[in-house]
C-alpha cells in the first residue's frame, strides 16, 4: 500500500436553529457537497446571550450545526445561499481549512483519476 497524501480542502460549520436546517443542507445538496454531518441540540453563548439545548418536543426548538468539507470553490456559492438566511435569522458560519487524505470522497477527484 502506497502513502497516503493530504490534501486542502475547507471545512464549512453552519450553526442555525433547527428550523431552518432543510435550508442549509438543500443548499449544501444544490451545490453537490458531496455529504454533510448534523449535530443537534448544541448549546453555546453568543451575541444574544446564552443559548441551552432544550429538546423538548422536536429539534426545530433548538440549534443544530451542520459541517461539510467541500473544495474551495464552493464556499463562496454556499456564502451566496446563506445570505439571505443570515439577513433575517441568526446563525453563523465558519470556514476552516482541513486537509483530507481521500479527496475523492469530497468532491475532488485525484490526480492521474
Amino acid at each position: 500500500m502506497g502513502e497516503l497524501t493530504l490534501h486542502s480542502m475547507k471545512e464549512v460549520r453552519v450553526i442555525v436553529a433547527g428550523e431552518h436546517r432543510p435550508f442549509v443542507t438543500e443548499l449544501l445538496d444544490k451545490i453537490q457537497a458531496s455529504g454533510y454531518t448534523i449535530i443537534g441540540n448544541i448549546s453555546g453563548k453568543g451575541h444574544h446571550g446564552v443559548h441551552e439545548a432544550h429538546f423538548m418536543f422536536s429539534e426545530q426548538e433548538s440549534q443544530v450545526m451542520i459541517m461539510a468539507v467541500v473544495p474551495a470553490e464552493k464556499v463562496e456559492p454556499i456564502l451566496a445561499g446563506l445570505r439571505p438566511l443570515f439577513e433575517r435569522y441568526s446563525g453563523v458560519m465558519f470556514v476552516s481549512d482541513v486537509a483530507v487524505s481521500r479527496q475523492e470522497y469530497f468532491g475532488k477527484q485525484a490526480a492521474g483519476s
